[in-house]
């Protein structure tokens, strides 16, 4: 999709013009496979920033010998250059045309002390390496017709694979997180996934009070919640949904504490729209929770943006910062936590769009009972 490729790269180069730099050398490879489309282990892209016609001509991607051939497919619009040092390689390149990259920037982000040393001495005197920190990462944020059809493919397998782990009993007491963990990835893959998002978390009884649980060899019994956290990867983007579900006939106080947080969790999905603050979002769900009395119990996030990167911008908290824009796909996922007892937590993931937000993840948001 070299078309999609060249107008990201041309988006990229209006912001680079605006911090005044001739150029910007892309070291992360997420940052790289959405301004080129390679997948490989190793690169560098630098990216001039002057105006068509001749900027693709002055823009230049880095790849080692083992993906020679994979990078003349993916990447074929743009020169290349083959070398194992691949981000030393383009910063050697500015210094040797210094006329055309004098003010570079780069990933301060990305890059550590000693990779700096490093492009420092590649670059050479006649090129000034200038901290450019979230400018790709910062276009990312608003998803193009491409990314979000990814992450629609990537949030049906997880979809799926849910509704056929209950279907043929996956769920059930005597069975163990990890082994509950194990079926509902591999039910993914089979539905197309290239891997999980993340390690799944499968947390039952009492660990559904751990926010961030890992599977363990603890069993499933009934009467216990079973909070459910997991996502696919396809064409390198992430889903993320969690349920909660209840093995038997759920008690008074499960009901009801699915009930606040199901209902915590619709007001934050109503509080997405272009325009909104991240922390009115935040807060639209969390005082929902506060007045129950369960604030203490809600120790993270409304959500956070996802894509490339399982957890990217914006982040929904009392702590973010900006206003969400149409294209923007968040995660929104309150949850409440009871030391002991157990725990409820509801997400899916949604696109940002001007009139309601447009909802990815479809499995039922009813208290199911397995």
């Amino acid at each position: 999709m070299p078309d999609i490729h060249s107008r990201r790269r041309a988006a990229l180069r209006e912001s680079l013009r605006d911090i005044d730099v001739d150029a910007l050398l892309v070291v992360d490879l997420r940052n790289i496979r959405y301004l080129t489309g390679f997948t490989g282990s190793n690169a560098a892209l630098l990216v001039h920033a002057a105006d068509e016609p001749n900027a693709e001509g002055l823009t230049v991607f880095c790849t080692d010998g083992r993906y020679l051939i994979q990078s003349e497919r993916q990447v074929p619009d743009l020169q290349r250059v083959i070398e194992r040092r691949s981000a030393p390689a383009l910063a050697s390149l500015a210094g040797a045309d210094a006329k055309n990259y004098r003010r570079t920037g780069y990933e301060s982000h990305h890059v550590t002390v000693e990779d700096l040393d490093v492009l420092t001495g590649a670059a050479g005197d006649g090129v000034e390496l200038v901290r450019a920190p979230g400018r790709v990462e910062k276009l990312r944020e608003i998803k193009d017709d491409t990314e979000v059809e990814a992450l629609r493919m990537a949030c049906a397998a997880a979809d799926r694979a849910l509704a056929e782990l209950i279907e043929h009993g996956g769920l059930r007491p005597g069975r163990t997180e990890r082994e509950v963990a194990r079926e509902l990835e591999n039910r993914m893959l089979d539905l197309g996934a290239d891997s999980p998002s993340f390690e799944s978390i499968v947390a039952a009884g009492p660990n559904s009070a751990i926010p961030h649980h890992r599977p363990t060899d603890a069993v499933l019994r009934t009467g216990d919640l079973v909070k459910l956290d997991f996502g696919a990867l396809i064409d390198g983007y992430h889903s993320d949904m969690t349920r909660t579900l209840v093995l038997g006939e759920p008690a008074d106080w499960q009901r009801e504490l699915y009930e606040l947080v199901a209902a915590a969790q619709a007001a934050g999905r109503a509080a997405l729209r272009p325009g909104a603050d991240v922390r009115e979002v935040d807060a639209a769900a969390r005082q929902v929770i506060e007045k129950a009395g369960h604030g203490d119990e809600f120790p993270h996030g409304l959500g956070h943006g996802v894509g490339l990167e399982i957890h990217e911008a914006p982040l929904l908290s009392k702590i973010g910062d900006g206003r969400l824009s149409a294209g923007m796909a968040v995660t929104v996922e309150p949850g409440v936590y009871l030391p002991g007892r157990g725990g409820v937590r509801i997400e899916d993931t949604l696109v940002v769009r001007d009139d309601s937000p447009e909802l990815l993840t479809l499995t039922t948001k009813q208290l199911v009972v397995v």
